[in-house]
This record gives C-alpha cells, structure tokens and sequence, in this order.
C-alpha cells in the first residue's frame, strides 16, 4: 500500500511539472510562464509554571504551489498542482503526531480563443490525500485515506480571462466523479456514494475562478480559487463549495509568513454533529473550514 502512495504521489508530481520539462525542450520556451512557491513552517509552544495554563506543542507544515501556463496566440493552456501536509504533537495526550493538513490538487485547463477575452475551454481536475485521516482522538477508525475519497473532474465550458491575473471557467457541462477506494469506507457510503460502491458520477454546471497576484501590496503575495458544483439531478439548489486562499507575507527572500484558508461545503458529505442517545453519532450537513498559519522557510520563483 505504501508503494502505491509513492508511485501515486511522483505521477502526480510527474503531470504536474511535465509542461516545464516539455517547455525546456522546445523551441517556444518563451510561451512558458513557471512558477512556485515552496514553503516549511513551523510552530512551537512551551510553558514552565505559566498560571494560565498551556501545553507544550510542536508543528511542522509544508506547502508546495506550482503553476505552469503555456500561451501562444489563440492557444491558452494552465496548469497548476498544490502539495501540503502537515503534523502536530501536543504534550500530555496519548495520540503522537497528529495529522493538520494533507492533499493533493492538480488542475490543467486548455482554451482556444474565441471572442475578445473568452476562451472556448476543457478543464480536468483531481484532488486526494496521501495519508489515512482520523476523527482524533480516535485513531482506530479512519475516515479518510488516500483516493478515499477522490474527486476527478472533467468540464467543458467557456473561461473569460480579462487580465493575466484572472480567470473565470463556466460550464453547463460537467462530470463530477467521487471515489472511495476504501472496503471499509466504501460500506459505510462515505462522501455520498452508495453504501458498497467506490464510485460516483454527477452531471451538473460547474464555475470555477481563480485570481493570483504577486506583490498585491508591497511583500505579500495572494492567490484564491474558488469552485461551484450543481447536480442537475439531485438538488441542484444545494450548490457544492470549495474556496481557498493563500497569503504570503515576505519577511526577507527566505524567511515568510504564510496563510492558508479552506471553506468547504458538499452536499453529499455528512459530519458528525452529536452523539445520539444510542451511540449511534448523529450525522448533518455542514461548512466545514481549515486554516493553516505558519512562518518559516519559503522558496519562490518566476520563470
């Protein structure tokens, strides 16, 4: 299993930096844009006879963010892959090293130009995790895993893009595909398949907008990406939500702060929201919101 999550993992990594390996090759370097931004923080907290109370911890989070976009002509083609993982130990309690933050991100989208600044375009996106996730202080059942779930989507749409800086992808045709490759989670009907099943497909409108701006003030970069899924069969009202956001504050050129903010909402995942009376968890729809704060190395580069 583990082999997998490595070959898995450098597939990933592989399709997400194969255009600047192809870019290097050619001839039409000079219609690549390649950029990154490599990131490990870290936090530490310690407390000797301090009389409000604390307990000691220790964090470590790493974040890789690479972009590849290709333009030439009428031809527009962008990609972009996410990287983060992240563990914590708290002083005190049984549980070792805690997993904060694990995924997985690739998207590549290719558009031909139409009108002024819309793009006739196809997009392909693929998000997981690499290791198994836990609802702590249980770390007996896991809740999650690599490719459980998995979410693989495929779009086809018109993308306006005014400025470099900017996108925004609307579709009215979409494939939404959820995997859970896990026995376990697989009969529960984890993240809205059918109890037994490991695979899911929905049929529906999807946008998609994303703006990322180097020195948006002086010494702070800024990206954020939004996503909207609708289910034309199934309550499509209940619009699917994923915003994310990324801060990076400078300190010098290898020393910043980062911030990373995650809203999700899908329709289809139930969260525990209560124990029930019979021991049976009450489970409900809810916003589900992670941030991750950290300031230490940080590596960038433009080419």
């Amino acid at each position: 299993m583990r082999n997998v999550k490595i070959v898995l993992t450098a597939l990933i990594m592989i399709a997400g930096i194969s255009p600047v390996i192809h870019a290097q090759d050619a001839d039409t370097i000079r219609n690549w844009n390649n950029s990154g931004v490599v990131s490990l923080n870290m936090s530490q907290s310690s407390f000797t006879n301090w009389a409000a109370g604390g307990q000691n911890s220790v964090a470590l989070n790493g974040l890789i963010t690479l972009g590849a976009n290709y333009k030439e002509d009428k031809s527009a083609w962008d990609n972009a892959l996410t990287i983060g993982y992240g563990k914590m130990v708290q002083q005190g309690t049984d549980l070792g090293w805690v997993k904060t933050d694990d995924r997985i991100d690739f998207q590549s989208k290719y558009g031909r130009q139409g009108s002024g600044k819309w793009y006739y375009s196809a997009l392909m996106s693929f998000k997981t995790q690499m290791t198994p996730g836990y609802n702590y202080p249980n770390t007996e059942d896991k809740i999650s895993d690599l490719m459980a779930p998995a979410y693989l989507l495929f779009s086809l749409g018109m993308d306006y893009k005014p400025i470099p800086e900017f996108s925004l992808f609307l579709s009215p045709l979409t494939s939404k595909n959820t995997i859970v490759n896990d026995d376990d989670l697989s009969s529960d009907g984890a993240f809205g398949v059918e109890p037994g099943k490991k695979f899911r497909t929905e049929l529906g409108a999807y946008v998609n907008m994303a703006y990322k701006k180097d020195e948006i003030v002086k010494n702070v970069n800024f990206l954020t990406k939004l996503d909207l899924f609708s289910n034309y069969l199934n309550n499509p009202l209940n619009i699917d939500v994923s915003w994310e956001m990324l801060i990076v504050l400078k300190v010098n050129e290898f020393i910043s702060a980062t911030v990373n903010t995650h809203l999700l909402y899908d329709d289809d995942v139930l969260i525990k929201v209560d124990e029930g009376s019979e021991g049976d968890p009450i489970m409900g729809k809810r916003a589900q919101f992670k941030e991750v704060i950290g300031v230490g190395l940080t590596y960038k580069f433009i080419k």
